[in-house]
């Protein structure tokens, strides 16, 4: 039986094919190749993840690119803990137009439950708050968490109450900050949050 023997330039070439071969049919190959242009959609501000307040189930925050944030620090102790019904209220009325509220419950002011299901139970059954929720953390310097230290980055400004607000454009930028003193239903601030609804992604 006569056999074909490669020269050693054949050989290195028929390698290099069944290399090439293998990266191209390759599903990590893909995989990797698609995951940076994943994470490239996703603004920098919003490229991190935190745990669930119900469940502790990680949450990346760039499910929400693309759309009006507000992102606020709650306490269940607090005189302002009746804003709830308003922030609710909000993000029943323009959720569907794109607005996120973000809430972050945080004990900084000491007003705040120790116990992650107790804190989401009374949010659900005082004020039927729909709207994410994540587990406690600090809000304020020096330990803030991850997107709050950027929030007081870019804007200079950290909390000084429970219910301190910041907005964020479609475009993952913040552009304003709102004192505990402004209710979710106050009208400039309501105004704000639709003129940044009508802007395109």
């Amino acid at each position: 039986m006569h056999r074909t023997t490669l020269n050693p330039i054949s050989r290195f070439a028929a390698a290099a094919l069944l290399a090439l071969g293998a990266q191209l049919f390759s599903p990590s190959a893909s995989a990797a190749q698609s995951a940076p242009a994943a994470s490239a959609t996703c603004p920098a501000l919003l490229n991190q993840t935190f745990p669930r307040l119900q469940d502790d189930k990680p949450e990346s925050l760039c499910q929400y690119a693309g759309k009006v944030i507000l992102v606020v620090n709650t306490a269940s102790y607090c005189g302002f803990t009746p804003q709830y019904k308003g922030l609710e209220a909000l993000y029943r009325e323009y959720g569907k137009q794109g607005l996120v509220v973000l809430g972050f419950p945080s004990n900084d002011f000491h007003q705040e439950m120790d116990n992650n299901a107790k804190i989401a139970a009374f949010c659900k059954d005082t004020y039927n708050v729909q709207f994410p929720m994540f587990a406690p953390s600090h809000v304020t310097e020096p330990k803030p968490n991850a997107l709050f230290e950027q929030l007081i980055l870019a804007t200079g400004d950290q909390p000084k109450w429970n219910f301190y607000k910041y907005l964020i454009g479609r475009d993952g930028k913040v552009v304003g900050v709102y004192p505990s003193l402004v209710s979710p239903d106050n009208k400039d601030f309501v105004a704000k949050i639709k003129t940044l609804l009508a802007q395109k992604p």
